[in-house]
């Protein structure tokens, strides 16, 4: 959020001598001398830290006046924060800047970035509540200064958004939009909504979010300015519309959801925001090779902006893409890298506690997933169970809760637990959670219970309404799971024709995704259903198709479960391992995946 409508201040010294220059003040040759100095040492390549810091310092010798002392502190405090361990002395020399400053009239550049960077820094030491008075007192004195009192708003939002206090962070952005609104600013305006929107989507105010959407909307297109800007309004207002639409399971948009001009014009946080999105949407219309092409560009990516740039949101955003492209490699049938990735999304949260804290539930989910996927079932279920305790998320605990049944279903023996989670995510009553895919995926689990439980009637009643809500959306796997499933009913209950109706659409919306389990599924109905035609030619092509299936998984079965990475179904509280134990070979069949 701080980043909004402002420019980074990483080079505090860069323009000293021109503000001292064009100011009152005529300055004094030592100054000047110390000051360039500094900026030369400053900008070496590489940076000469120590010596820029002397130069600075050397300025308190002569006694400098209120302004040059409160300015050398702010100098002095940035380059100690950026470049150097030395907090104690960075924290003294900004607060000190902040103080001075503040008893000086006309001097607001060094005064908010004082406050500006002080509280930064606070916060960056976990001093939190150090942070707050101080972006407050500066947010109250700088109505005057349009550019500094919207930065201001900005960060105090951003930190109680942090601190997960998403109210004050939306009531923040609400008085930042009527300022600038008031100020007849309509680009920030549509910053401060579009980022009260952002929040909104977070705390789930699905019904609070449309409404500022469609103001947000009518303000980006309305707006006369520069063409980039504008531009990068509209990404991010097209990023939390279809986040928004994702967010209720409905994956069709507006026709121009994604149709977002040259990109490559674009700030790197937006490009950025657009490819998850992107990822995120293909994934759940079922486009797992567009998802995966989209993922494997933007990984490369962050990893080259890692080497220049050490901000959180980097390794945010790589967590968040490897979480996606895991769950299209356990489809598509590369469990093996799918367990290498989970590891480097265990790596990435241990080098961040917040990371880890923000992502533990969603590791073990994907654990979980990846347990299913190698026939894992006991560690399957200890692993959803344990994402079940860490997790407050409505939507991923009803994705949980639903991958949790589909385990015990599969058992055949926890009929207790099962039908006790099925109360709690019954799609025709009271289901927690607004997602279409979500009550999709809940009528699809019923249909699935109710196939095992030999009842066909009730089963295809519930597969027609995942149909009805998967087509609706274009949920392409849940309409292909749907699919074949009901052909495997049509089989049992002798309706041959009906199966292939089914069987056939399902196996050609398989092979486009591509889901494996679901072409091995489909391969072996089709092979019997062409036998029991009579159809000798087609039940040979699909019993060689369901062959080529069968090895392909198994290969990869083998591959997954002989990684040292396999040791991590283990894992159920605390971190993660740092190292893993070599293993003989796989421990588990695949003679449940039909």
């Amino acid at each position: 959020l701080a980043n909004g409508c402002c420019v980074s201040s990483s080079a505090v010294a860069a323009a000293e001598i021109f503000k001292m220059a064009a100011s009152t003040e005529a300055p004094e040759p030592w100054y000047l001398a110390l000051l360039g100095f500094a900026e030369h040492f400053r900008t070496s390549s590489p940076p000469k830290i120590r010596l820029c810091v002397h130069c600075l310092q050397a300025v308190f010798q002569f006694k400098p006046p209120p302004r040059v002392e409160a300015r050398t502190h702010l100098q002095l405090g940035s380059v100690l924060y950026r470049h150097t361990k030395n907090s104690e002395l960075a924290q003294t020399h900004l607060e000190k800047a902040w103080f001075i400053s503040q008893q000086i009239s006309q001097f607001e550049d060094v005064k908010f970035e004082a406050a500006s960077i002080l509280s930064e820094f606070y916060c960056q030491q976990n001093l939190v509540d150090s942070a707050k008075p101080v972006l407050r007192k500066a947010i109250q004195i700088s109505q005057q200064t349009p550019y500094w009192h919207c930065r201001l708003l900005f960060q105090l939002a951003q930190l109680h958004a942090l601190e997960k206090d998403l109210v004050s962070a939306c009531d923040l952005l609400g008085v930042g939009a009527e300022y600038a609104r008031v100020m007849g600013s309509e680009y920030t305006r549509a910053l401060f909504l579009l980022s009260k929107g952002m929040l909104l989507l977070m705390e789930r105010k699905l019904s609070e979010v449309h409404p500022l959407l469609t103001l947000c909307g009518t303000i980006v297109e309305n707006w006369q300015g520069n063409p980039i800007q504008k531009e990068s309004l509209r990404v991010f207002f097209l990023v939390l519309q279809v986040t928004h639409y994702l967010d209720a399971g409905q994956v069709q948009l507006n026709p121009y959801g994604l149709i977002i001009g040259n990109h490559s014009s674009l700030p790197l946080a937006a490009q950025r925001a657009h490819v998850c999105v992107t990822v995120m949407h293909s994934m759940q219309a079922g486009y797992l090779e567009k998802a995966q092409k989209y993922t494997d560009k933007a990984l490369m990516q962050l990893e080259k902006l890692k080497m220049l740039d050490s901000s959180p949101i980097l390794s945010t955003f790589q967590v968040i893409l490897l979480e996606h492209i895991i769950m299209c490699r356990l489809v598509t049938g590369h469990k093996a890298t799918a367990l290498q990735e989970i590891s480097q999304v265990c790596q990435l949260c241990q080098q961040s506690p917040r990371l880890f804290t923000n992502h533990v539930a969603q590791l073990h989910t994907l654990l979980g997933l990846y347990c299913i996927s190698v026939n894992c079932m006991d560690n399957a279920e200890a692993q959803f169970t344990a994402a079940l305790q860490m997790t407050t998320h409505q939507e991923l605990w009803t994705f949980i809760v639903t991958n949790l049944a589909s385990v015990y279903i599969r058992e055949g023996n926890r009929h207790q637990e099962l039908y006790s989670l099925l109360e709690r995510i019954n799609p025709d009553h009271n289901f927690p959670v607004s997602s279409h895919c979500l009550r999709a995926a809940a009528f699809y689990i019923r249909g699935l219970l109710s196939f095992f439980q030999g009842r066909y009637n009730e089963a295809k009643r519930f597969l027609r309404e995942t149909l009805k809500m998967s087509n609706a959306e274009d949920l392409n796997r849940l309409t292909a799971c749907s699919l074949v499933l009901l052909g495997h009913i049509f089989f049992v209950l002798g309706n041959h024709r009906e199966s292939n109706n089914m069987v056939v659409p399902a196996m050609q919306l398989a092979s486009k995704i591509p889901d494996m389990s679901v072409q091995l599924w489909s391969s072996a109905l089709l092979k019997d259903l062409n036998k029991a035609c009579g159809n000798t030619m087609d039940a040979h092509e699909a019993a060689q198709m369901h062959q080529n299936f069968s090895q392909q998984l198994l290969q990869d079965h083998i591959a997954a479960c002989s990684l040292p990475e396999h040791n991590l179904i283990s894992w159920t509280d605390g971190l993660p391992p740092g190292q893993f134990q070599p293993q003989n070979g796989p421990t588990t069949s695949l003679a449940s995946l039909l």
